[in-house]
């Protein structure tokens, strides 16, 4: 009747346990210099708190549930935990757990249970349970740097094994058996249970978080609903299911130690830590890497996943090179940060040049025009100085000009027709607003039929920064 759950077991238990006491403190000149050996007393952060919070627990896998019972009605339990918690890395901690609650389940409370026909059984479960929790920091692992300020909220995992016992009562229908049957199962070392969720806090300042969670608790037992004690036929489903069940909670955590920071709350690389850090003391040994920062990003060898990141490249919270624009050429290299452009030309878009001299004239600049996100007619803020640049080369010349709008080969033609017209519009639009003269504008949609490069037919035949280069609206003189 009742199983034991061996399946749930945190995946993330296997991460690198040798970042165990690793801590970063440096500069940006520090290197791999000045190592000395982890001690207690040499910790700059704090990585111990206790946590403790209350919610309502929803039982939804079970003969008799929580969520939409016979009745149509929900029926609301509580809960409550606290927990002692041990941050190992700046991502990786790991909980001791203690949780107390009663699940209400069936068609009615049993505290005022009213005996009705056609088996309308009433059920609630009193339990305890001890467990250890991995914590899973998802914004330390996930989060660009931007090295100068700091953040107040973050998403963590958490996922864990330990021991339940509970107390389940049942209140079977009437009106000639109004019995409360009742079963006790205290706390047994191979009886598992297993939870899992995530968590959002909020740091209220360096001592106090809150943090709103979600877990998903699987007891491994058929009678935690009460379904199985006394008479037999309440068990509906098939023997050997988990009763398992929802827990929302909303905590506080509170962060001990001497020190201004917890360790779950520093970014490697937001030098606002390091110099703080560093000025602390300026006659004591920076404290960096323990195996050492061979390219001087910051960011120890343990994690790093580019060992060989150029000098003065600014680099994520794994130790790779930061390119924004996603074309292929660093921002440390990239002389058009923002617009992909191919890395023969520094990340920059190519040019048009003037087929008669070869020389790129204003004229071809302003009408080589600008380009769009996939699937989109808005015009991004990067693309407004070159309009203003064109209303003014519009307003002055004696010519009139077409605004052509384009599309990539992704989509149908119809669609891609329809986006270009969006485009150019939308592009023709703006420039009035902004002072061009209506009259020397026209606007013409050119769907996918006028592609700046042919050979990305399909679109999967060429890097991304081709297929925008295709997704434009340019002007045309006449």
């Amino acid at each position: 009747m009742k199983q034991n759950l061996l399946s749930l077991a945190p995946a993330f238990l296997l991460l690198p346990m040798n970042m165990l006491g690793q801590e970063v403190a440096t500069d940006a000149n520090s290197g791999s210099q000045n190592i000395s050996p982890f001690t207690q007393s040499s910790k700059k952060f704090n990585d111990w708190s206790i946590s403790a919070g209350a919610g309502v627990p929803l039982l939804q896998s079970a003969d008799m549930t929580s969520i939409k019972n016979g009745n149509g009605k929900n029926l609301f339990g509580y809960s409550a935990y606290v927990s002692v918690d041990k941050a190992i890395t700046h991502a990786f901690g790991i909980n001791l757990q203690y949780d107390r609650g009663e699940t209400r389940q069936g068609y009615a409370s049993t505290k005022d249970h009213v005996a009705l026909p056609d088996k309308q059984i009433a059920g609630r479960t009193q339990y305890d349970a001890i467990s250890v929790l991995g914590d899973v920091n998802f914004s330390n692992i996930l989060r660009r740097v931007d090295n100068k300020s700091p953040y107040r909220w973050a998403l963590h995992g958490y996922a864990g094994i330990g021991t339940i016992a509970y107390r389940s009562y049942r209140q079977d229908p009437g009106p000639y058996n109004q019995t409360l049957n009742f079963e006790k199962k205290p706390f047994k070392l191979g009886s598992l249970f297993g939870q899992a969720g995530a968590g959002l806090k909020f740091k209220v300042n360096n001592r106090i978080d809150i943090e709103g969670r979600v877990m998903y608790v699987v007891t491994g037992d058929d009678e935690f609903d009460g379904a199985g004690v006394g008479q037999t036929g309440y068990n509906l489903t098939e023997d050997q299911i988990s009763d398992n069940f929802f827990n929302t909670t909303l905590g506080v955590t509170l962060k001990l130690g001497k020190h201004e920071s917890h360790l779950m709350w520093h970014d490697p690389l937001q030098e606002i830590y390091y110099k703080l850090d560093v000025l602390a003391d300026k006659t004591q040994d920076i404290e960096v890497c323990k195996k050492g920062d061979v390219d001087n990003d910051g960011v120890c060898d343990d994690w790093d996943r580019q060992l060989d990141t150029p000098a003065g490249a600014r680099v994520d919270g794994a130790g790779v090179a930061l390119d924004v624009d996603l074309d292929g050429v660093i921002d440390l290299n990239d002389k058009c940060v923002t617009v992909p452009g191919p890395v023969e030309n520094n990340g920059c878009p190519l040019t048009v040049n003037n087929s008669d001299t070869g020389v790129v004239t204003d004229a071809a600049s302003i009408l080589k025009g600008i380009e769009f996100d996939l699937n989109s007619d808005r015009i991004l803020p990067s693309n407004t100085e070159i309009l203003n640049n064109a209303i003014n080369y519009i307003n002055s010349s004696t010519s009139k000009f077409r605004i052509v709008g384009a599309t990539d080969t992704r989509g149908t033609d119809r669609y891609n027709q329809g986006l270009s017209e969006r485009r150019a519009n939308n592009v023709k639009n703006y420039l009035i607003q902004h002072g061009a003269d209506p009259s020397k504008l026209e606007v013409v949609g050119r769907g996918e039929k006028d592609l700046l490069y042919p050979e990305c037919e399909p679109a999967a035949k060429c890097p991304e920064w081709k297929n925008r280069a295709n997704r434009r609206v340019y002007f045309e003189n006449y």
